[in-house]
């Protein structure tokens, strides 16, 4: 089926991960896997926060925030990727089509900033570790945690003002697995150079978070090195890699993506960048957030003890 043969213009036919017949029960099985175990290891990691009082400190608060964009974020584009290996394609309208950009936009945004305020929540632990609770208060926690949420739900609404203007007098068939911003773009006969230079003015903004992250970790491996104990250097340090590295595996593989001019960008390409932050990072967060934490682990025995 063809995308130009769509029976409104306003319609876009969303062609899925791969159309190769021997490809599809296979990347069907993993893909379902992996959404499951993120649904199970995220949900999991919410339900022995809540459940252990130990656990209800900053660190945690915005660990469950993590946890909660990661399901959603996830299921946002997933269930309906595992469609297509069902069918040729799917059809999706130009209203759905803005509303899972958004979506994804909006969670994308929020993980940022979620990320940035877990950077400053170590620096603080770390730097200034006699103070923490009085600075890292609940209503800091609060007002921080609120902040992020306000600014994903802002930022993306420049853009599908933009995209909702935009004429699509070729082709309608988006060559992704969910309609990606960059794809729906590229289907577009007028301008683009609006939503190029909003991309770059809002991702200029927010990158200023891993120069955040960079500041705040310069600080933190300062104080590291500056620990007596040797034991004490290696958690601290192991906590900090495990954040360190989610942060650039999810800010990389984004702004790889977005930050670069629509006729520069290969869709093929891109559908591998897509699913490497849409999945890898949710599926990875509570293994490296949470399993690796001793705290945690204390709280997963006790929540099992407790059911046993």
């Amino acid at each position: 089926m063809e995308g130009e043969n769509l029976t409104s213009k306003e319609q876009f036919l969303i062609i899925g991960f791969t159309d190769l017949p021997l490809l599809q029960v296979p990347l069907f099985i993993a893909f379902l896997t992996i959404y499951v175990m993120t649904l199970i290891g995220n949900l999991l990691i919410m339900s022995i926060v809540y459940s252990n009082s130990p656990l209800h400190t900053p660190m945690y608060f915005f660990l469950i925030n993590v946890a909660f964009i990661n399901i959603t974020y996830i299921s946002v584009t997933f269930p309906h990727m595992l469609i297509h290996f069902f069918q040729t394609g799917t059809i999706m309208s130009l209203t759905k089509c803005l509303l899972q950009i958004y979506l994804f936009l909006f969670l994308s945004g929020t993980e940022f900033l979620i990320l940035t305020v877990m950077a400053y929540d170590r620096y603080v632990a770390i730097c200034y570790p006699l103070h923490y609770m009085s600075i890292m208060n609940k209503n800091m926690c609060t007002q921080l945690a609120t902040g992020s949420w306000l600014g994903g739900i802002l930022a993306p609404l420049p853009h599908i003002i933009l995209i909702s203007k935009l004429s699509y007098c070729q082709s309608h068939t988006i060559n992704h697995f969910f309609c990606d911003l960059t794809a729906l773009m590229k289907l577009s006969c007028t301008s683009v150079d609006g939503i190029e230079t909003l991309n770059y003015v809002i991702g200029s903004i927010f990158a200023l978070a891993p120069f955040i992250i960079v500041f705040t970790y310069v600080k933190i491996i300062s104080s590291i090195l500056n620990m007596k104990s040797r034991e004490g250097r290696r958690k601290t340090f192991s906590t900090c890699c495990s954040h360190l590295t989610v942060v650039i595996l999810f800010f990389g593989s984004v702004c790889s993506t977005y930050m670069r001019p629509t006729s520069k960008v290969s869709l093929k390409e891109n559908k591998i960048l897509a699913l490497l932050y849409t999945a890898v990072p949710p599926l990875c967060n509570p293994i490296i957030y949470s399993l690796k934490n001793e705290g945690f682990a204390k709280g997963f025995r006790k929540t099992k003890s407790n059911i046993d």
